[in-house]
């Protein structure tokens, strides 16, 4: 093998890899030698999440508040952080806006323990187990979480595979405030930026794409000179498969099967969800993080791709 060749084949292992670092109440995300996200768990926050969220060449694609302050930067809605998974109705119980001094009951999502968390040159994952506790102190759901973080040359790709088990009887509610969900800078919003929503069949915008059911959607636009977007694939195993979109012009873009009287602004409408004790349910998404705008990422391949493999 001539000098040039093996020194290529040396370096590739190292440059495509994902690496963790794990301090109390954080894990670092680093994909390829840069930084890609945290991941805060245990500490004070009222729920897990990942912030910021950035692309392969380093843009932060999410807003900073509240967990930083940037000028001019939007302040409402401080409960939107980063990346989160979290419901407004469990039994009654707000884990959507839970805040410190939100108003009436709220709960809280405590971690019990991190299972592992090794990195790889292919991918990386973190697994890790929750509680999701009532405002008087009962263990409601027990969250099983996995994220795969893949090493990728040009995208940023997470994997979430989330089994909820009721340690009582649990009832996801019907509200539109849940249930997976990312908060996006405002330059990348409809109403702030240059930001636009399109769904898998080529809707474009808040009011095409609020509270209708599509596989997948993207939110696309530029930042710094540069187009960037991010998508979420909707697993087809997931409840209510394709699933119905909280996705706000302001930068909110969620993922959300119970918001049904919401949605269709119609009260007969329940998209509740019961388990009894004991019962789980399961769900998987994808969240990619692509330069360009929806049709250079070409995500309908992408997505015909990722469900194909999730049947193996």
């Amino acid at each position: 093998m001539k000098p040039h060749i093996l020194l290529l084949a040396l370096a590739l292992p190292l440059c495509a890899q994902v690496k963790f670092a794990q301090t109390p109440g954080k894990i670092e995300v680093e994909v390829n030698g840069k930084p890609f996200t945290t991941f805060f768990a245990g500490g004070d926050a009222p729920k897990p999440y990942l912030a910021p969220l950035r692309s392969a060449d380093g843009l932060v694609i999410t807003r900073r508040y509240p967990m930083e302050a940037v000028a001019g930067e939007t302040k409402d809605h401080p409960h939107h952080r980063g990346l989160w998974f979290t419901h407004g109705d469990i039994n009654g119980i707000d884990f959507w806006m839970n805040e410190p001094g939100a108003k009436g009951r709220h709960g809280t999502i405590k971690l019990d323990k991190i299972e592992a968390a090794k990195g790889g040159r292919k991918q990386g994952t973190i697994r890790a187990t929750f509680t999701w506790i009532g405002d008087t102190g009962t263990p409601l759901l027990r969250e099983d979480r996995t994220m795969t973080f893949v090493a990728d040359p040009v995208l940023r790709i997470i994997d979430f595979d989330v089994n909820f088990t009721a340690l009582d009887k649990a009832t996801f509610g019907d509200t539109k405030e849940g249930f997976f969900a990312i908060r996006l800078r405002d330059e990348l919003s409809e109403t702030r930026g240059t930001g636009k929503l399109v769904s898998s069949d080529g809707k474009m915008g808040m009011k095409q794409i609020w509270g209708k059911q599509f596989p997948w959607v993207d939110y696309s636009g530029t930042l710094e000179g540069k187009k960037v977007g991010v998508a979420i694939f909707d697993a087809p195993s997931n409840i209510r498969h394709p699933t119905y979109w909280h996705a706000r012009d302001y930068g909110l873009f969620a993922a959300n099967p119970f918001g049904l009287h919401d949605f269709y602004n119609d009260k007969t409408k329940n998209g509740s969800h019961t388990l009894e004790k004991g019962q789980s349910l399961r769900f998987r998404y994808r969240v990619v993080i692509h330069p360009g705008d929806t049709d250079d990422a070409k995500l309908e391949g992408a997505y015909s791709a990722w469900t194909k493999s999730l049947s193996k």
